[in-house]
């Protein structure tokens, strides 16, 4: 539920009304917008991009080409990350392969490096 809430405060879903006794009552679209929602962090979609998701999804001078290139920009960011990340773990499979994992902390070469000005 505070994910819910969450979600109210960033502006991507709306508050519900809530009943005489105090109980939120949501919207029959509120589901569907969760959905929406969780789907499209899942596929790593941020808050504000999600929220231009959602506007453009109501606007009625957005296409769906409009939409394809915000999926095509997410590609592209995907694949920098992937790099990073594959250099990242490039760089540590090199740094374990240097450490025995015998020598005192003072001396170790994982250490060492991240102390260093190249890796």
């Amino acid at each position: 539920m505070e994910t819910v809430r969450y979600y109210e405060r960033q502006g991507l879903l709306a508050k519900p009304p809530r009943s005489a006794s105090g109980y939120r009552l949501f919207p029959s679209d509120a589901a569907r917008r969760l959905r929406f929602i969780r789907r499209a962090r899942e596929l790593g979609f941020s808050l504000k991009e999600i929220r231009e998701l959602l506007s453009l999804r109501v606007s009625r001078r957005t296409t769906s080409a409009d939409i394809r290139t915000r999926a095509e920009a997410k590609i592209v960011d995907i694949e920098a990350k992937i790099k990073s990340l594959e250099s990242m773990e490039k760089t540590l499979r090199k740094l374990t392969r240097v450490c025995d994992g015998c020598s005192p902390v003072a001396q170790c070469p994982i250490l060492e490096s991240l102390d260093g000005e190249d890796m």
